[in-house]
This record gives C-alpha cells, sequence and structure tokens, in this order.
C-alpha cells in the first residue's frame, strides 16, 4: 500500500502548520504528503515549506493550483499523488487536525476490503475557547447533514449501488483505482457545489465497498458555525439554501 496524503489550502497561513505538526505526529508515518496551494495570497506556501525543512524525514510536496475551488485543488492533489505512484489516497483539510491514529485507522479500512472510507468530524478545540454549545452543535450539524442526505432526492437513483452515506472531505480516503473509475472529486467551487458529497455520489455508481470507520476521526474547525450561526450553517450545508458573500471564513 503505497498511501498519500492531500490537504487542499487557500490562505491558511494560521491555520496549516497545526495540521502538518498532527500528520507529523501520526503512530504511522508510512505515507507522502501533498499539499495543494489554491492561489493562496498570505504565506501558506512559505509556512509549508519551512515545515519540510523541519521534516526531512517526511515525504512534503507542494504544488500549485490556479484555479479556485476546494473540488478543483483536491483533484488536482489527489491525481499528482497518482500519479506519483500512489495506490491509496487520503484527503484532509487545511483547518482540521486529524487523530494521531488516522493513517493507521485509514489503512486498516483498507485492509478489511473497503474502497472508500470516512469516519468522524468532531470539532476542534484549541482554535479558541468553545462554549458548550458550540463543542455540542458541530456533531449535531453533522448528523442533521448526514440524514438529510438520505432523502436528498439528489442522493436517490436506482442505478446506486449502496446506500448515501455523508463522508467529509476533510476526512476522507479512497484507491487510486476507485478515484479514476468513479471520476473523482468534480472540479468545482465549495460555493457551487459540496464536491464530497458528488464524491460519494460518483463512487455509489461503480461499487459499494465503502463505509464508516469509527476510528478514522479528525477534528475540525468550527470557525464557519461561530461565523455563520447554528441556522445559516445548515442551510449552508442544505443545498447552499444560506450563501453568503464572504464564502472563505479565516
Amino acid at each position: 500500500m503505497n498511501l498519500w496524503v492531500v490537504i487542499p489550502a487557500f490562505n491558511e497561513e494560521r491555520s496549516i502548520g497545526a495540521t502538518l505538526r498532527r500528520l507529523a505526529e501520526q503512530t504511522d508515518t508510512g505515507f507522502s504528503l501533498v499539499i495543494v496551494d489554491n492561489g493562496s495570497t498570505d504565506g501558506t506556501a512559505q509556512v509549508v515549506k519551512e515545515f519540510a525543512a523541519a521534516h526531512p524525514a517526511l515525504d512534503v510536496r507542494i504544488v500549485h493550483e490556479p484555479e479556485k475551488g476546494t473540488g478543483a485543488a483536491a483533484d488536482t492533489g489527489v491525481r499528482h499523488a497518482i500519479g506519483g505512484g500512489a495506490t491509496h489516497v487520503a484527503r484532509t483539510d487545511a483547518d482540521c487536525l486529524p487523530h494521531r491514529g488516522w493513517v493507521a485507522a485509514v489503512k486498516r479500512a483498507f485492509g478489511d476490503g473497503l474502497e472508500m472510507v470516512s469516519g468522524p468530524l468532531l470539532p476542534r478545540t484549541d482554535e479558541f475557547p468553545l462554549k458548550f454549545w458550540e463543542r455540542r452543535l458541530l456533531p449535531a450539524v453533522i448528523d442533521v447533514a448526514a440524514l438529510f442526505g438520505r432523502f436528498r432526492p439528489g442522493n436517490q437513483d436506482p442505478l446506486y449501488l449502496g446506500p448515501y452515506v455523508m463522508m467529509p472531505g476533510c476526512n476522507v480516503a479512497i484507491t487510486a483505482e476507485l478515484y479514476e473509475r468513479s471520476g473523482g472529486f468534480p472540479r468545482t467551487r465549495i460555493e457551487d457545489v459540496h464536491e464530497d458529497r458528488a464524491l460519494v455520489n460518483r463512487v455509489r455508481r461503480v461499487t459499494g465497498a465503502y463505509g464508516l470507520r469509527k476510528d478514522v476521526t479528525v477534528y475540525g474547525s468550527v470557525r464557519r458555525l461561530r461565523a455563520f450561526g447554528l441556522v445559516r450553517t445548515l442551510g449552508w450545508y442544505a443545498d447552499h439554501r444560506y450563501r453568503p458573500a464572504v464564502v472563505d471564513i479565516r
């Protein structure tokens, strides 16, 4: 298994360092790391370069994708990894902290026969002090979005080989073969299409070998929830019923 980890990043100078350090602390460091700089105008690329210089034992690469969009950046990163020999690719985001056993858990899931895997997305507690309701709301929002997804008309098709499962783009892993066979992430912007949901539905057309594992855990930023509020955040995830003027919350 040749696992690569892909991280799309846009103006994440303040956040990506913590993400990179958490990956360096994985219990299994047998992976290559690709950061996709999606046209950042801050010091994101410099932070990555300094991290790579300080961690020579890790295989760290940076590629540039000028086409704006999480889908476009993620697709560029995954295809770069596959072109470099990856047999399996995991993705997280530049404002997330994978659990220290995340890579090992992903590998176990693949070893058990899954071709695509995801798991819990829990709130980060290190960005700023979280109120009790914020600690509870991120998992609740995700649960509501997952429930909505099960009944969303766009996720219903008799040609699908398995049920809809919510797999956040910041916590997903897939075999290289399935990525190419399914078509991969659409090259889109997050404000237009939730590329993670689109990938899940593309995969559902070609295999039923996907699922969730409780030990494949990532801790995500609550900055969107804090900026939008509960109702608007739910609207954002429910087919972009809420569309803010500023999408890239930093």
